[in-house]
C-alpha cells in the first residue's frame, strides 16, 4: 500500500512539475532616485516574482518622428543607467524582470494614435524607434532580463509599418537571447500581425466590463466572458500564451466601464470595486493553462507614500486590492505525503 501511495505521489509531482509558474508581476514605476532595499521589500511582501522596468523615450508630437531617450534631463529610473540599477537590485532579491521601454508623448497623448504624415517621416520614426529598442535590447542581454517587451500600445505604427516590426524582431533576437513580447492595447491585440515571431501575446488588459457605478463580482465576471473567449482562441491559434503586460483598475466608481482612463477625474473613491475587479480577473485567468500571468499597473517605489484610502488612481498600494494581490501571488504550499 505504501508503495502504491509513493507511486501515485510521484505521478502527481511529475504532472504538476511541468506546469510553468505564473508571472505574478508589478509595473515598477521609474523614480528620480536609485532603488534601495526598502523600495524592493514591499514588492517581496506581496510575493511578486516579476517586475516590469520601464525606461522612457519622449516625443513632442504624435506626428513628429523625433524620439529622445536616455538623456540627462530624464529621471534616473527612466534612463539606461537607472533601469540597469533597478534590474540588478530586483535580481539580487530573486525578482525576475521584464524590461519594457515605452514612449511618452507630450501632454500624455495616446501612443496608439502616433502617425507620420509623410514617407520620409515614417522612415525617420523607424530609424529612431529602432535605435531606442536596440539600445535597451543590449541592456536586456547585459542584465539577463527575463523578458524584453519591444513596444507598448503603438497600434497605428504597427498597422502602417508591419514589415518594419517583423524586421525589428529579427534584429532584437540577434542581440537578446531571452523571451520577447509586445504590449498591445486591449482593442489592438487581435490585429497585431507578428505574434508568431514572439514568445508571448502581450495584452494591456483594460477591457470594458460593465457600466455600473458599483459593479458586483458576478457582473464583472460576466463582462469578461466574450473577451476571454477571444483571447483563448488566439492563444490556441498562435500556440502562444497570453501575458497581461499591464492589468489593473482604478479605485473609483465605474471602475469596469473604461478601465483605461488615466485622467485626473474626481470620481468617488471606491476601494471595494477595485478589490473586486482585481479578484475577478485573478479568478478568471490565473488558473488557465494558456495564460502566463501579468503585471499590475502600477507600483510606486515609495510604498509608504503611495495610494491610500483616499486615492482613486490605479495603484493598489495601501488599499484592499493590495491584500487581494498578496493572497493570489503567495506561493502555493505543497502538502506532504
Amino acid at each position: 500500500m505504501k508503495k502504491l501511495v509513493l507511486i501515485c505521489g510521484l505521478v502527481l509531482l511529475s504532472c504538476t512539475g511541468h506546469k510553468p509558474e505564473k508571472i505574478n508581476g508589478v509595473s515598477f514605476v521609474a523614480s528620480r532616485e536609485e532603488v534601495a532595499q526598502s523600495h524592493v521589500d514591499p514588492v517581496l511582501d506581496i510575493h511578486a516574482n516579476f517586475a516590469a522596468i520601464m525606461p522612457f523615450g519622449f516625443m513632442q508630437d504624435p506626428h513628429a518622428p523625433n524620439l529622445v531617450f536616455d538623456s540627462d534631463r530624464q529621471w534616473f529610473g527612466e534612463t539606461r543607467k537607472g533601469a540597469k540599477q533597478y534590474i540588478e537590485m530586483l535580481h539580487k532579491n530573486g525578482v525576475k524582470v521584464m524590461l519594457k521601454p515605452q514612449i511618452w508623448i507630450w501632454k500624455g497623448e495616446f501612443t496608439g494614435n502616433m502617425a507620420m504624415q509623410s514617407e520620409a517621416d515614417w522612415k525617420a520614426l523607424e530609424d529612431s524607434y529602432a535605435r531606442f529598442i536596440m539600445h535597451y535590447a543590449g541592456l536586456a542581454e547585459e542584465t539577463h532580463a527575463d523578458i524584453y517587451c519591444i513596444g507598448t500600445e503603438l497600434a497605428t505604427f504597427v498597422k502602417n509599418r508591419p514589415t518594419f516590426w517583423t524586421e525589428l524582431v529579427g534584429k532584437v533576437r540577434e542581440v537578446y537571447k531571452g523571451k520577447l513580447t509586445y504590449a498591445a492595447n486591449w482593442d489592438e491585440y487581435a490585429n497585431t500581425p507578428f505574434w508568431g515571431e514572439l514568445d508571448y501575446i502581450g495584452v494591456n488588459a483594460y477591457f470594458p466590463l460593465c457600466e455600473r457605478r458599483n459593479p458586483t463580482t458576478e457582473t464583472l465576471r460576466k463582462g469578461w466572458q466574450p473577451w476571454k473567449t477571444k483571447m483563448m482562441a488566439l492563444a490556441e491559434q498562435m500556440d502562444r500564451p497570453i501575458l497581461f503586460t499591464e492589468f489593473g483598475y482604478r479605485s473609483m466608481d465605474y471602475t469596469g466601464k473604461k478601465p483605461w482612463l488615466v485622467d485626473r477625474n474626481e470620481e468617488k473613491v471606491n476601494l471595494q470595486a477595485q478589490a473586486d475587479a482585481t479578484q475577478v480577473l485573478f479568478d478568471e485567468f490565473w488558473d488557465e493553462d494558456w495564460f502566463a500571468g501579468g503585471f499590475v499597473w502600477k507600483w510606486f517605489t515609495h510604498h509608504d507614500r503611495a495610494g491610500g484610502l483616499a486615492d482613486n488612481r490605479f495603484t493598489p498600494q495601501n488599499k484592499p486590492a493590495e491584500s487581494v494581490i498578496r493572497q493570489r501571488y503567495a506561493p502555493i504550499k505543497k502538502s506532504s505525503l
